[in-house]
């Protein structure tokens, strides 16, 4: 259910990261400029990033150096997925903190144009570290997919 729910946040976010430089085109031809547009722009781009990451690391698309595991011997190949599930985990959960941390110090802050608070940028950056740690989590015993890369 998280899963379709951050898979339909995601997708309005890049319907809007399309809507909005379309219509600052639309609207600058017909005389009547969007301001804020490019600020609206960003702020989108980034909480798509952020909030698509842990959909990234659900699925098993992150990026892997898959030609240098499958070269490993099984039990190193465990080890090694081990130690590299551990790392993600305390990284993310890392990220997610400083997060929380960084939007108490700056609640009043926002945007200059649209007066977008900081708040909103960073609350998308903890929902993506704090959601990819818990899919960590959950790949310690259940792993996306078994590596099938060829290893000459």
């Amino acid at each position: 259910m998280l899963r379709k729910l951050l898979t339909a946040l995601n997708v309005l976010l890049l319907f809007g990261l399309v809507l909005v430089p379309s219509l600052q085109i639309v609207m600058r031809t017909i005389g009547f400029p969007f301001i804020g547009a490019e600020e609206l722009t960003r702020f989108l781009l980034i909480c798509l990033v952020f909030t698509g990451f842990p959909l990234v690391v659900a699925h098993g698309e992150n990026i892997v150096m898959g030609e240098l595991k499958a070269a490993l011997p099984t039990a190193a190949r465990r080890a090694i997925d081990l130690l590299i599930s551990a790392t993600a985990i305390a990284a993310t959960v890392f990220v997610a903190y400083v997060t929380v941390r960084t939007a108490m110090q700056y609640m009043t802050n926002a945007t200059p144009t649209l007066k977008i608070p900081f708040w909103l940028f960073m609350s998308a950056t903890f929902v993506g570290f704090a959601g990819a740690a818990l899919v960590h989590i959950r790949h310690l015993r259940h792993p996306p997919q078994r590596d099938t890369n060829i290893a000459l």
